[in-house]
């Protein structure tokens, strides 16, 4: 039985091996490749001023991303959990209908939606709401709205399969109890779908730090941490230093995983320390 469990992982072995490991191996290789030393190209990444504020813009816009993206995709997946049939198919259907576009396809679209001269600025300026185009893009704002955009289908798929496998006879045991709908929700509900908001959460902020095509085209001045790296590799042609951001992306990235299974895993100690005494 060992050796058959062993032998499913050969595919994906040979799978990562070409494509993830090997690159990985030739980029920490050359971080490491500077004229200063090993190590000068790491100590250049956090003694930057300019590299530790493109690092700070990067974990701010992602950050926000993801709470914005919780604020959106919780309420949506808390609807779409408790449709059926027919409903549910469509709700689901929905979600994923913008991942029929590219990327590029909808960033040019937002860039479109926000420009000075856009509908959303129109529809303000029409409606009497503001006297002047507000400037949406090249400031941030409209960077972090297409981001959502683009990020809210990937939270609410972990976070309405996690309301889905909640047993509905726990919140019907609530109500039994005396609990209103507001009291079921937050002792019943959201307790147990907070492993699946901590997933989903990881998943749109992981996926934030390294946006390239949304950046680049509604970031303007606010540059993120891939499109430094793309202008030292690809500009400069500072392999080493853009190398070595990578590796740090990639560690920051394996850090958020990490303290994510160590949340999960205290979790399910916590569940059986009150089980056995329950017991």
């Amino acid at each position: 039985m060992k050796l058959r469990g062993l032998m499913l992982y050969i595919p994906v072995a040979l799978l990562l091996t070409p494509f993830f490991i090997a690159p990985m191996l030739v980029i920490g290789t050359e971080s490491v490749a500077g004229p200063r030393g090993a190590a000068s190209e790491y100590v250049k990444v956090f003694a930057n001023q300019g590299i530790r504020t493109v690092l700070s813009n990067t974990f701010y816009v992602a950050s926000t991303v993801t709470i914005v993206s919780l604020l959106v995709g919780y309420p949506v997946a808390y609807v779409l959990a408790r449709l059926k049939g027919r409903m549910a198919t469509i709700g689901v259907f929905l979600i994923f209908l913008p991942f029929w576009a590219s990327t590029v396809i909808r960033s040019f679209a937002w860039m479109i939606l926000l420009g000075r001269n856009g509908p959303v600025n129109s529809v303000l300026v029409g409606s009497g709401l503001i006297d002047d185009p507000i400037r949406f893009i090249d400031n941030g704002v409209g960077l972090m709205i297409a981001m959502t955009y683009i990020m809210v289908p990937f939270i609410i798929v972990p976070i309405l399969n996690g309301l889905r496998a909640i047993d509905p006879n726990l919140s019907r045991a609530a109500a039994v109890l005396g609990a209103n709908p507001l009291r079921q929700f937050l002792v019943v509900t959201l307790p147990l779908s907070i492993p699946h908001v901590a997933v989903g959460c990881a998943i749109v902020f992981v996926t934030s730090l390294g946006f390239f095509v949304t950046p680049s085209l509604l970031g303007g001045d606010l540059m993120m941490v891939s499109m430094l790296i793309n202008a030292q590799a690809n500009r400069l042609l500072d392999w080493p230093l853009a190398s070595s951001l990578a590796i740090v992306v990639l560690f920051l990235t394996i850090m958020v995983f990490a303290l994510l299974r160590l949340s999960q895993l205290a979790s399910r100690r916590r569940g059986r320390s009150r089980a056995g005494v329950v017991a």
